[in-house]
């Protein structure tokens, strides 16, 4: 509903998504408290996540990439405007079943056409394996592939995020990875803290509460002993000066989300974690 009020409401636009208004059917686009600060910047957020992810995606397409893994997709709409179908793209949508088939459901109700370069990966975490549900759907380990995963990381343990990352790891060189996460409270500053303890409270009452926060340095060590490279973790300020500079409307992120972004560089099994 965010990426649609972006559509909606923001001029010029962070990132297009043409089919959000329609995948939502009209329904609540416009959120009640869409100009209030935290709302816009929210809003913003989650507009900038899907086109950061995006803008990597293309370049791991120009460096030969043909698998796309969109982890805990939602309603996500990429495979259904796939620019890349005629170089070969293959998306896999991977999500609990349960919300696959609310999904399907909502693409079917709107007349959105499942392309034959779309595969949907249901994957049940407590029962399967992302490499296991992957194999399953036809993903092919031995070439690289990009994956993206967007507003999901501080809702798992460290464990679960381990075990991603170190999927994403062991595949060949040139495969990358975009996720957003949050910071450590401690390392936030005051205004930082305050938005990020109001976005904990909605989605605790919301029944998901946030779990894994990060030192964003020692979030890029472990990911370079695990054997990526070119590794760019981006805070609200440098999100705010690539994608939101020069805007007369004052939209822009803030709090202490970050961006980052990552290559498969070499294969390594060093990977230790937080305790």
């Amino acid at each position: 509903m965010r990426r649609a009020a972006h559509q909606l409401l923001d001029e010029p636009r962070v990132f297009d998504d043409p089919l959000a208004v329609a995948i939502t059917d009209g329904e609540s686009e416009r959120p009640p408290d869409a100009g209030q600060p935290f709302s816009r910047s929210l809003r913003a957020f989650i507009a900038v996540r899907s086109r950061y992810a995006e803008d990597q995606l293309a370049r791991a397409v120009e460096r030969g990439v043909r698998q796309y893994v969109v982890l805990g997709a939602g309603l996500d709409t990429f495979a259904y405007r796939n620019p890349f179908q005629s170089a070969g793209l293959h998306v896999f949508e991977v999500d609990h079943p349960a919300t696959q088939e609310w999904k399907r459901a909502r693409l079917d109700a709107v007349c959105i056409a499942v392309p034959k370069e779309l595969t949907f990966a249901a994957i049940d975490f407590e029962r399967e394996s992302l490499e296991d549900g992957l194999m399953k759907a036809g993903f092919d380990q031995h070439q690289p592939a990009f994956f993206s995963w967007l507003g999901v990381t501080p809702y798992l343990s460290r464990p679960a995020f381990d075990a991603t990352v170190e999927f994403i790891a062991g595949l060949p060189a040139g495969s990358g990875l975009v996720f957003d996460f949050a910071v450590e409270r401690s390392l936030l500053s005051p205004k930082q803290q305050l938005a990020l303890d109001a976005l904990a409270m909605r989605v605790a009452r919301a029944g998901e509460p946030f779990q894994l926060f990060f030192d964003p340095a020692a979030l890029g060590s472990d990911l370079a002993r695990l054997g990526f490279g070119n590794i760019e973790n981006l805070n609200c300020d440098q999100i705010n000066a690539r994608y939101f500079a020069g805007r007369s409307d004052g939209l822009a992120v803030s709090g202490g989300a970050h961006l980052l972004s990552c290559e498969v560089a070499r294969a390594s099994s060093d990977f230790a974690g937080c305790p």
